[in-house]
């Protein structure tokens, strides 16, 4: 994609959303970490209807390791992969304890050391709780930047560097949230809404999906 066209791509996502947020609810640094680790091969509205009960009084490490393993199951139950997600919840509680004086560390290497924090999960951290440009690469950004064009790669971290190099200020800080959300509700895995996209004419998916019956583009 041409310099100009990813302007203007982002232009448009910005103009229909100027201050895009995670759709992940949390109260703090921590209980932030614990929702991304959490949403992992889950929907973010699936952790957060699991998790709003649990982080109205466990929102610290300490409080996570005094809730225990099994505490902690019996909150999550309804995610996916809950028995090694609460196992690694725990171990990154007493990690940050350990290590860290009780806090979430602001550095992407430092978070990626944590039980069950790859990547992305540093990465949104990193953005959302600390404010830094990174890209964290979901399956539904992978997808977007791969169909649009816009940043194609291999691999989440191909991607990553893609979008490194191609995003401009002053899109860079919430150009992942942008681009997620265009990937959950626009450009869906199936069929992607392209008769309502912002960015069709700048996307090199082709052909576009028409309009269901009774919708008009």
């Amino acid at each position: 994609m041409k310099k100009a066209d990813v302007v203007a791509f982002f232009a448009r996502l910005a103009a229909d959303n100027p201050h895009p947020e995670t759709e992940l609810e949390s109260v703090n640094t921590f209980t932030l970490l614990v929702a991304v680790v959490l949403s992992a091969q889950a929907t973010d509205a699936g952790v957060n209807k699991a998790t709003r009960r649990l982080f109205a009084t466990v929102d610290t490490p300490e409080k996570m390791i005094a809730l225990g393993e099994a505490g902690l199951k019996e909150h999550i139950k309804t995610i996916g992969l809950f028995n090694t997600k609460a196992k690694n919840v725990i171990a990154l509680s007493e990690a940050l304890l350990r290590d860290h004086g009780g806090e979430v560390p602001a550095d992407r290497d430092a978070l990626e050391q944590l039980p069950g924090v790859g990547r992305k999960t540093a990465n949104v951290v990193m953005n959302v709780a600390f404010g830094h440009e990174t890209f964290a690469v979901d399956t539904h950004l992978f997808r977007v930047c791969n169909r649009t064009g816009l940043a194609p790669g291999k691999t989440p971290l191909a991607v990553e560097q893609k979008l490194e190099k191609a995003v401009p200020q002053p899109f860079r800080l919430h150009a992942h949230h942008w681009l997620i959300l265009h990937g959950r509700y626009i450009c869906k895995a199936r069929t992607p809404d392209c008769w309502r996209c912002p960015v069709a004419d700048l996307c090199a998916f082709k052909p576009k999906t028409p309009p269901p019956a009774g919708k008009a583009a």
